[in-house]
């Protein structure tokens, strides 16, 4: 293993191309953890690391519904830095949406190939190198939403996938204690991305309406992410929720 030394806490964060990925990954290097992006395309990736400082960030493009490429991405840690601290499960896709009668097959199918099926190949994947490294365990930090625990119109399988994940977190963070592996889930509400531009123009509500949501910067879900990667192995969030102050969440439906 022709591995680098590094004093620094390694970190995985998938989809760390944008949005929430990008604002975390620019967290964690700003605490000085080294980062290994994972995203579809790699120019995106590239700005993430310029944009954290982090010139010598691994950058690695992953599909993570591809078994392969998840494969090759933590093979790609492992022999540059020899270890993994973190996995910041992230990346995901809200999908096609429109109402329940009208989904395709095809769209449900991509929508849990991300979500679900990605996150537990990314997961196991760094479930393996934790258990195996020395000194053993880590931590794997799962991207839920407001939607593991209420809907919005027409998100049949968006909602599927994250109520999914809240048991595959339970899942992981039950197997991982034997093997110093905690597991935790970060449920976030109208963080402002490119995936939740449609909230400042009005989105459909409970009762049909239009309407304008609030939103908050994906920097306040970025330090809640940090607070939970930096607690000593003795502590873990299992759940912790952030979200706008005002969105409709409490009073959804």
């Amino acid at each position: 293993m022709n591995t680098e030394h590094t004093d620094h806490k390694v970190a995985v964060v998938t989809g760390a191309g944008s949005g929430i990925g990008r604002a975390v990954a620019l967290a964690l290097a700003g605490a000085g953890w080294s980062l290994a992006l994972a995203g579809r395309r790699a120019e995106p990736l590239a700005r993430t690391a310029a944009a954290a400082g982090a010139p010598e960030a691994l950058c690695v493009t992953t599909d993570v519904t591809d078994e392969q490429e998840v494969t090759a991405l933590f093979a790609a840690v492992r022999e540059r830095f020899g270890r993994l601290d973190l996995l910041f499960n992230n990346a995901g896709t809200f999908g096609s949406g429109g109402p329940l009668e009208d989904l395709a097959a095809e769209d449900w199918r991509a929508v849990v190939d991300v979500n679900l099926t990605g996150a537990f190949l990314c997961a196991q994947a760094a479930y393996r190198l934790m258990k195996e490294q020395e000194p053993q365990g880590g931590r794997i930090i799962n991207n839920g939403s407001i939607s593991a625990h209420a809907p919005r119109p027409h998100s049949v399988a968006y909602t599927a996938t994250k109520h999914a994940v809240t048991g595959l977190t339970k899942s992981l963070s039950l197997d991982g204690r034997p093997y110093r592996i905690a597991c935790g889930q970060i449920d976030i509400g109208n963080a402002a991305t490119e995936m939740t531009e449609r909230m400042r123009t009005g989105t459909l509500q409970a009762n049909g309406e239009l309407a304008v949501e609030p939103v908050m910067a994906a920097a306040d879900v970025a330090r809640t992410v940090l607070h939970m990667a930096e607690l000593p192995r003795e502590a873990n969030v299992p759940f912790v929720t952030v979200m706008a102050t005002n969105m409709p969440y409490v009073g959804r439906g």
